[in-house]
C-alpha cells in the first residue's frame, strides 16, 4: 500500500462505529496523526522515544498528579480546547461574560465549605489577601446561591495535594448571598513552576522553555441554568504574565492586588500580623 492508501484504510476501519461523534473524532485523529508522521518523516527511534515518553507520563501520574493534563497544558491544547468550547464571538452576551481559562491539574472535589468572609488558607503559608466581588448574569441581575470553588498554591509555589500530609489547604467552596456577592480571605498569588521533575519537565528543558506559571487564583463557578465557568485571576504587573507556561493568561482576567501595610483596617475588622492585599473580581455568567 502507498502511505495514503494505508491512512485511508485505517480511517475506513472506524466507519462502522455506532456513535457518530466517536467515529468523527477517531477518523480525524487518524488523518492528522498520519499527516504528522508523513510531514516529519518520523523514524523508528523517534517513534520509540514517543512511546517511552507517554509511558513515563503514565507511570508518574497519580490521584494527585496528572502528567497528561500538564502535557496538554504546555502544548497549548488545553487552552485551545477552552477557546473552541466557548460560544463564538458573534453570540449575544459573550462580550459581557467572564472569560474562561484552563482547569489545571490540581482541582479537588469536595473542598471544605466556608462562610462568606471565611479563610480558604487552612494553614497554607502566604500573605493574606481579601478577595471580593459579585456574580451576575449578562443582564446585570445578581445570581444568588452560586457556588464558587476557589483554590491556589501557597507562597512556596505548592498546592496542598503536592504535600504528603493529606491535609487540604488553600482551597474551599462558598456561596453567593442574595445580592450575588461573595468575599473571602485567600493568599496573595505568587509565581510557581508546574511540576517539572517528570517527562513534561524534560520536554520543556529540551525546548528551552520555563516551567513558571504567572501568579493566579483559580475559580470554578456554577449555578443552575448557567454555563459552568472555569477561570483564574492573575496579578497585574507580574513579570511573567506574557510567558505563562500553559498560555492561560487573558487580559480581561488580570486584576490589581492592592497592597496595605500592617495595621491598615480590613473590610471585616481582621488584624493581619503583617501586610495584606485586596482585589475585586466581578463574575458574569452566561445562561445555558
Amino acid at each position: 500500500m502507498t502511505e495514503q492508501e494505508l491512512t485511508d484504510k485505517v480511517v475506513a476501519s472506524f466507519g462502522a462505529a455506532k456513535d457518530e461523534r466517536f467515529r468523527e473524532v477517531m477518523q480525524a485523529l487518524v488523518r492528522h496523526a498520519h499527516a504528522f508522521v508523513r510531514e516529519t518523516r518520523l523514524t523508528d527511534d523517534e517513534w520509540g522515544a514517543a512511546i517511552e515518553f507517554l509511558t513515563a507520563a503514565g507511570h508518574i501520574t497519580t490521584d494527585t498528579r496528572q502528567e497528561f493534563v500538564l502535557l496538554s497544558d504546555v502544548l497549548g491544547i488545553s487552552m485551545l480546547t477552552v477557546a473552541v468550547s466557548e460560544p463564538s464571538l458573534g453570540d449575544p452576551g459573550l462580550a459581557d461574560s467572564t472569560e474562561s481559562t484552563v482547569l489545571g491539574p490540581f482541582f479537588v472535589q469536595d473542598a471544605p465549605g466556608i462562610e462568606l468572609g471565611g479563610d480558604i488558607a487552612g494553614g497554607a503559608s502566604g500573605e493574606p489577601s481579601w478577595v471580593s466581588g459579585r456574580v451576575t448574569d449578562t443582564d446585570g441581575n445578581p445570581v444568588p446561591g452560586a457556588r464558587l470553588e476557589v483554590w491556589e498554591a501557597d507562597d512556596d509555589g505548592m498546592y496542598d495535594v503536592q504535600y504528603d500530609d493529606g491535609e487540604l489547604a488553600g482551597r474551599a467552596h462558598l456561596f453567593t448571598d442574595a445580592e450575588g456577592r461573595y468575599r473571602f480571605w485567600g493568599l496573595t498569588p505568587t509565581p510557581y513552576p508546574i511540576p517539572d521533575d517528570g517527562p513534561v519537565g524534560r520536554l520543556l528543558d529540551l525546548a528551552g522553555r520555563s516551567p513558571m506559571r504567572a501568579p493566579h487564583l483559580h475559580f470554578m463557578v456554577t449555578a443552575p441554568g448557567f454555563r459552568r465557568l472555569i477561570t483564574h485571576i492573575f496579578v497585574a504587573g507580574d513579570a511573567i504574565l506574557d510567558s505563562d507556561s500553559v498560555f492561560g493568561v487573558k487580559e480581561s482576567l488580570v486584576r490589581p492586588f492592592h497592597r496595605h501595610e500592617a495595621g491598615t483596617p480590613t473590610p471585616d475588622g481582621r488584624q493581619p500580623a503583617g501586610p495584606w492585599t485586596s482585589t475585586a473580581f466581578d463574575i458574569v455568567l452566561r445562561k445555558e
